[in-house]
Parts: C-alpha cells; structure tokens; sequence
C-alpha cells in the first residue's frame, strides 16, 4: 500500500474521457477457474477498471451464475466490450446492449465501451476498416469508445480523428503472451496521437505475458495497459495479478524519472577527480 501512495506524489489520475483512476492497470474477467478465483485476482491487481464481455451468454457461467454477482460494483468501473464480434453492425449491437445492461445497475461504465471488431478467428487481429466504421457510429450514438487496433500508426490516428476516447494498440495477438513486438510501432503510434494533446490516452491492449511486459509498455510511455489472459492463464493468477499491478507503478514512475540515454562505452558511476563534500 505504502508504495501505491507515494506514486502518487509523482504522478497524475490516469484521465479517460469523462473517467478518473489511479490504478493505471486495467484487467479482463474472462479464462479463469472460477468466478471466485477472478474475484481476488481482480483485488489483488489493484486496478479500478475491469472488462466484461457482454453478450447474454458470457455472463452466466455452466451453473447458471452471473458474472456479474462475483463484481463489487462499488468498487470497479465495468468497461463493457463487444470481445467476439467480427462486424461493425455486431459490435454496435453489443456495444448498446452492454449500455443498456450497466444503466440498468447503475454502474458508471455505462457510457463507454472497449470496442473491438475482429477480422479473422485465427489471428483474432482487428478488422481496421469495419473498427473505423464501427466507432464513427458509437461516437455518434454518445458512447466513449476506446478502440482495440493494431500497432499502425496510422489506423491509430484516423481512430483518434473519428472520435475515439482513446486507442489502444495491441503489443502483440490477444492471449499470444508474446509481450510488446514491436516498441518502434508503439512510439510511433504514441507521437502521433499525443501529438499537440500529450494527455490523450494510449493504452496497450493484448498480448501480454509477463510483468516484464507491462514495465515495458508503462516506460514506453503509454498510459496504461489492458490484459487479461496474462493472469488468468498463469500457473499462478493470484501471484501474478501482484506482479502486474507492481509493473505497472514501477514502469510509469521509470518513465516519470527519466531513464539514462544508451551509450556504447561505459561510464564510471564513481568521480574520478575530487572529492565529495
């Protein structure tokens, strides 16, 4: 605890459309053992947002129980996702019914929405043209939506250009594990969007494995990260939702401090001419 408060002297709430957090770790509710075990993980990881795929029937588990009952929603802002669409006609569909599900309990998570628009159940990489399309209309139905999309640069900038509340690049395929594949594309994708507005949301969505890999991302410079499968499908998701929530602090505050520039040769860490004093 002592180590989440005294981030705080450093830094700012992350700022999400309308929406202000601490926790800059945003985790999924999907893949784990039991609603029981996704309950403590989700205590453990310190984050504030979660992610719930709302189509009816991801909501009740094989005993008939809702996801939902095991979610303290005094506690966490759900962040509704259209996770399993393959159109932009489907994820518009879902994205309002998953509206119409959080007005209905009151949650604030009702106005937004984590749009994804996949192109193929192989790669389960976005469909570009149909997540365009998709948030121009979500946008213009009130939502806030906060676009899944690859690592293109420019697919990042017409998303900002179209509405979206923030994008958010994949580091590499959802539940691949494979961490940040590409940093440079992450860089890009950050100075484009941030570009005359350095407070607009990057948030890295997909693929990670490790806490490794959200260090990276959080000292790229991006403002926060979306995972899920990198918990739950650990050997352990209790132990691992800690380490992520630490990597996250670690690698904002890393990015805050400034890191040392690369240099071929080494430096001496000690003076070589005079004395201390």
């Amino acid at each position: 605890m002592s180590t989440e408060l005294n981030t705080q002297i450093f830094d700012q709430p992350l700022q999400i459309g309308r929406h202000e957090f601490r926790s800059r770790l945003i985790v999924g509710t999907g893949k784990y053992s039991s609603y029981e075990r996704m309950r403590e993980c989700l205590q453990a990881s310190g984050a504030e947002v979660v992610t719930v795929a709302v189509r009816r029937e991801r909501l009740v588990d094989d005993q008939g129980r809702n996801i939902l009952d095991f979610i303290d929603l005094d506690r966490y802002t759900i962040l509704p996702n259209t996770a399993g669409c393959f159109s932009a006609e489907d994820a518009v569909r879902v994205a309002r019914l998953g509206r119409e599900i959080l007005e209905g309990l009151g949650n604030p998570g009702a106005g937004w929405v984590k749009l994804e628009v996949l192109g193929d159940k192989k790669t389960l990489l976005p469909d570009p043209i149909a997540t365009l399309e998709a948030t121009k209309e979500l946008v213009r139905d009130g939502f806030e939506v906060l676009c899944y999309t690859t690592d293109d640069p420019v697919t990042a900038r017409r998303l900002k250009e179209a509405g979206a509340t923030s994008v958010m690049p994949a580091g590499s395929p959802i539940g691949s594990g494979q961490g940040i594949l590409n940093p440079n594309n992450i860089r890009i994708c950050l100075e484009y969007l941030k570009e005359g507005d350095p407070d607009y949301p990057v948030i890295v969505d997909a693929g990670v494995g490790t806490a490794s890999d959200v260090a990276i991302a959080m000292e790229l410079g991006c403002d926060g990260v979306l995972l899920n499968t990198g918990i739950a499908a650990a050997k352990d998701p209790l132990a691992m939702a800690h380490a992520m929530r630490y990597a996250c602090l670690a690698g904002r505050l890393a990015y805050l401090a400034g890191r040392i520039p690369k240099k071929l040769y080494a430096t001496a860490s000690s003076p070589e001419e005079g004395t201390i004093g």
